[in-house]
């Protein structure tokens, strides 16, 4: 079925409003540049309702619905996009509007960190996994930082065999380089030890620890953490995170960005409630 034709009928397809916002933060098209290129055959509509369609739905690639562009057109434009940046550039240009519109500074200056580790399937190569003893767990591990609103800053995934407290280093000198006006992050007990005194000596960061209080027992909510909770908890509406599925982690990272984008252009198009509609019942 021509592009031009197809009849927008799943949950993940974009909205006019949503196509209004991602539209100016995609690349120019090659044939624009000074460059040149052949003309792109497919609106660029339907290569992101493709993508979203396997995020949402957890799909294979092969499998996505034929009224949708070819699959290795979907496919290119989704691995070509995520290695040029533009994944993680609409997703932080998509924060700041939000947090702008709050009132908020576009640019965080406390972060919130936590990890999630989950099993890999039999597509996920033995030299980018690693077995997870505590929660017996052999698959990969996210590491996710957010804002204070619980927006996505950073996302990086490795294997679960490594402790979060190693990979911490690698994601805070990035978070150091990336988002310099950064002064501390909030995380859980297991991130303290010699990170502490190492981010605060190395990279001018204050790494805050938030435990849970002693005594209690089965599930609490912990100040400051449950945020980046919620935000894996978003993450994993989307089929496509339940598992790691993809060969690559730079791909597994791009699903939850893409999870993440699909959230905040929503919330960003939302219709706010009438409150001036609203009305009370008066007591008789």
């Amino acid at each position: 079925m021509p592009a031009a034709s197809r009849r927008r009928r799943y949950p993940s397809d974009t909205s006019v409003a949503e196509w209004a916002l991602l539209e100016p933060l995609l690349p120019i098209p090659a044939c624009q540049t000074k460059t040149g290129g052949h003309p792109e055959k497919w609106p660029r509509r339907e290569i992101v309702d493709g993508i979203r369609y396997i995020v949402d739905n957890g799909a294979k690639w092969r499998a996505l619905p034929a009224d949708f562009p070819p699959w290795e057109t979907v496919y290119g434009f989704f691995w070509r996009w995520n290695r040029a940046g533009v994944v993680t550039y609409i997703r932080d240009q998509l924060r700041r509007r939000i947090r702008t519109g709050k009132g908020r500074c576009p640019h965080p200056v406390t972060l919130i960190v936590d990890s999630q580790s989950v099993k890999g399937a039999s597509t996920v190569g033995r030299n980018s996994r690693g077995y997870y003893a505590a929660k017996k767990i052999n698959g990969r591990k996210r590491h996710i930082t957010v804002d204070t609103l619980g927006l996505p800053v950073m996302i990086t995934v490795t294997p679960a065999d490594i402790q979060d407290r190693d990979a911490a280093r690698d994601v805070f000198w990035r978070l150091r380089l990336t988002q310099p006006q950064i002064t501390q992050v909030w995380a859980d007990r297991g991130y303290a030890g010699d990170l502490v005194d190492w981010a605060r000596d190395r990279l001018w960061l204050t790494l805050r620890i938030v435990s849970r209080p002693k005594g209690v027992k089965g599930f609490i909510v912990l100040p400051r953490r449950w945020k980046v909770e919620r935000t894996i908890g978003w993450c994993m509406n989307a089929r496509r995170n339940a598992r790691d599925y993809e060969r690559l982690p730079q791909h597994s990272e791009a699903h939850l960005n893409w999870a993440l984008i699909t959230m905040m252009t929503r919330r960003l198009t939302r219709k706010s409630p009438r409150t001036s509609q609203w009305t009370k019942k008066t007591r008789a």
